[in-house]
């Protein structure tokens, strides 16, 4: 049996089911929100008198109103906390759902691909600055993780391993930036190492 890359990466978004919200969670809520409001006022308003100062006992409350729904609107839209250190996954069976604001490491390697052959598509220069000594150091580490060398430090050896085509394709730069056939052939021979 046989997946495609486009298979795996599509989503088909499920039916949400009905929200059911228990009334009792929502008078609590609101109960703890006017306890928190309360208690701040009362504080804010022992330390103006405490200074000196008279402020309306309404214009407390509104701007604290004011600041409590502002930290619960930015609350909100912070983004997920960063996962820990040391953090695993539970082993088994996934839960179905996907988490999509999580940082996922895949995105990640292929962005970090991506935007630079994007960016060095139609310039020489480019590509060899940034992608080439990218893929020189994949070899490199291939190289030494299977065959205990670099290029550096056995050419000779290394020259045979990785066969010439992609040899000169790292040693020599090219007049143009390879095409991504090109570029498709030259991972599978890196693979193969």
């Amino acid at each position: 049996m046989s997946t495609s890359i486009d298979d795996l990466l599509s989503f088909e978004e499920e039916p949400a089911g009905p929200a059911v919200a228990s009334r009792g969670g929502r008078v609590r809520s609101v109960l703890r929100a006017l306890l928190v409001t309360a208690a701040i006022v009362a504080v804010v308003v022992a330390g103006l008198r405490v200074v000196g100062l008279q402020v309306s006992l309404w214009i407390v409350v509104a701007g604290v109103l004011a600041l409590l729904a502002v930290r619960r609107v930015t609350g909100a839209l912070s983004p997920p906390p960063p996962p820990r250190a040391g953090y695993r996954a539970p082993a088994g069976e996934e839960p179905g759902t996907w988490n999509w604001a999580a940082r996922d490491a895949l995105r990640a390697a292929i962005n970090g691909w991506e935007r630079p052959l994007d960016w060095c598509a139609g310039n020489r220069e480019r590509f060899t600055e940034r992608v080439l000594p990218r893929i020189g150091e994949l070899a490199d580490e291939r190289l030494r993780q299977k065959h205990g060398i670099t290029r550096e430090s056995d050419p000779a050896r290394a020259r045979t391993l990785l066969k010439e085509p992609l040899w000169t394709f790292l040693s020599t730069p090219s007049r143009r930036p390879p095409s991504p056939r090109d570029l498709a052939a030259i991972v599978a021979e890196l693979e193969k190492l």
